[in-house]
């Protein structure tokens, strides 16, 4: 019996076929409907010549998809292999094939099945065995890393994705974006932008690698790009709650942040204070952009004079490690963005140092002043304003050391010369060494002490000098040595008041004339 087949059947048919075969060569998996499925009055000896036919083409998807494979285009690979085994099940190698591309895109459980199919075919196969146990390790281990990522061991996850996951699934995906977030948790900003770009080469429009690699820029205090991604993200997926939260978040601080620079710049401190710390508050682990808000808040409480809040803050700067934020610049420099020059942290922590110092002056730490001065002045040694402060803290300092005759003679700044003088009397013969026998030495020391005070403050010339902080040790024979109202070298002073005391005056020699 001859069959003749009708033009017009042959024509209908056709397209199906050259339709399987497009899917089979693009699809990811084959499903119930991208099996080929012919009209049921299609000819018999069509049905023939197509099974006759499928064997041949089974080899050549084979031969098509091992090249993928060695070029890591492994969806493609599973695609031929889909086509493959359809055409022919009981193909080993397609399964042996497929289970490969299977475990390097991380499927595990199909790459499992595919290996034992295979050994059902080709049993006791040991390089298949093999590879089955890999497959099984790499499932263990990604759902290793994921428990460590959840329990904050970042680095030994890190270590499970590395070390095995990636070594026996290169292409997986879902490990590259594990891997990315772990890189992010370890604060290795440089090695998240790089590898979120890899997966973005492949995938442009993976919102996971948009988010996190928005968020490395983010860390790296380089928001125009951070606001980028996540805004590149969102317009793929308006609904992406954790693109929202980046985003929003993002414009919020920067808004909190220009708000307290541009109040500073006004004069309005007292709402500049607040701007700053509710910047501060929105996220306190984005150290590269708190080290700015800490100084300017530094700088303005210096301004209002809050001598042990502007400590607070500067040391809030200096207590960060300047050699993570040199780093950071460096990280970004590496990464080829813009950011400010490497020298600019540098400086940031000289100011730190400069605040600070000009805060401890106001609560008159003057030691701590001149530490801190003394620093900024040495990283910075061209820089008059610190150079200036500096000298103004060596002053209050050497200052702060001298004797304070007003308080020796228990007067104010301002008594008069009289009042001086009163004092002075008073206390002279309350410390008259000859009145104070038993404790004859602190009686000298204090009317030596008494004498000096007077010399300098009875003294109109000395004791405007002296207000105005100048050195008066020099030829006077006061300081360090003090004024010895009882002379040197065998000489003797000798004190008279007007109409002496009764009895003739003190034991010793002393009276008191003025």
């Amino acid at each position: 019996m001859v069959v003749r087949i009708r033009r017009s059947a042959a024509t209908a048919v056709l397209p199906l076929l050259f339709f399987h075969l497009l899917s089979a060569f693009h699809g990811p998996v084959f499903s119930a409907q991208d099996r080929l499925v012919l009209p049921t009055a299609a000819p018999p000896c069509l049905l023939l010549g197509v099974l006759n036919s499928q064997t041949g083409n089974a080899l050549d998807l084979l031969k098509r998809a091992s090249e993928m494979i060695k070029v890591k285009r492994h969806r493609e690979a599973v695609g031929l292999l889909n086509a493959a085994i359809e055409a022919d099940p009981n193909l080993s190698e397609a399964y042996q094939q497929r289970a490969t591309a299977f475990l390097h895109l991380c499927r595990f459980e199909d790459s499992g099945k595919d290996y034992k199919k295979f050994l059902e075919l080709k049993p006791g196969t040991s390089s298949v065995e093999k590879d089955l146990s890999k497959s099984l390790q790499a499932q263990d281990a990604l759902n290793s890393a994921y428990s460590h990522f959840d329990s904050g061991d970042h680095s030994k996850a890190l270590d499970y994705i590395n070390k095995i996951v990636l070594v026996y699934s290169s292409g997986c995906l879902e490990a590259k974006i594990l891997k990315v977030k772990l890189l992010l948790a370890l604060k290795d900003y440089s090695s998240v932008i790089s590898e979120s770009g890899f997966i973005l080469k492949e995938d442009e429009d993976n919102l996971e690698a948009l988010l996190v690699r928005g968020r490395a820029y983010y860390y790296l205090s380089d928001h125009d790009v951070a606001l980028r991604h996540y805004q590149k993200g969102l317009r793929l997926d308006p609904e992406h709650s954790e693109l929202k939260k980046a985003y929003f978040g993002l414009k919020n601080l920067l808004k909190k942040a220009k708000s307290a620079e541009d109040n500073a710049a006004k004069g309005k401190l007292r709402v500049a204070v607040e701007d700053f710390k509710a910047a501060l508050a929105l996220d306190p682990n984005h150290t590269a952009h708190n080290v700015h808000l800490h100084l300017g808040l530094c700088k303005v409480l210096v301004k209002l004079g809050r001598g042990k809040d502007a400590i607070d803050s500067c040391t809030e700067v200096l207590n960060i490690d300047e050699e993570l934020v040199e780093a950071l610049v460096q990280c970004k420099d590496h990464i080829h963005v813009e950011y400010y020059s490497t020298g600019i942290p540098h400086a940031m922590f000289v100011r730190a140092d400069w605040q600070r110092g000009e805060a401890k002056l106001l609560t008159e730490d003057w030691d701590g002043a001149v530490e801190d001065l003394k620093i900024a002045a040495q990283k910075s040694p061209q820089d008059m304003n610190i150079r200036e402060a500096l000298m103004r803290a060596e002053k209050s300092l050497k200052l702060s050391k001298r004797k304070d005759w007003y308080k020796i003679l228990g007067v104010s700044k301002t008594a008069s010369i009289a009042e001086i003088k009163r004092a002075y009397k008073k206390l002279a013969l309350q410390w008259h060494p000859d009145k104070n026998v038993d404790n004859r030495e602190e009686a000298e020391a204090k009317f030596r002490e008494i004498a000096a005070a007077y010399e300098v403050l009875g003294d109109e010339d000395k004791r405007v000098r002296y207000d105005r902080g100048e050195d008066l040790d020099e030829g006077t024979g006061m300081g360090g040595g003090g004024f010895n109202p009882f002379g040197g070298g065998g000489q003797q002073f000798t004190f008279h008041f007007e109409g002496g005391f009764p009895g003739g005056g003190f034991p010793g020699g002393f009276g008191f004339n003025f």
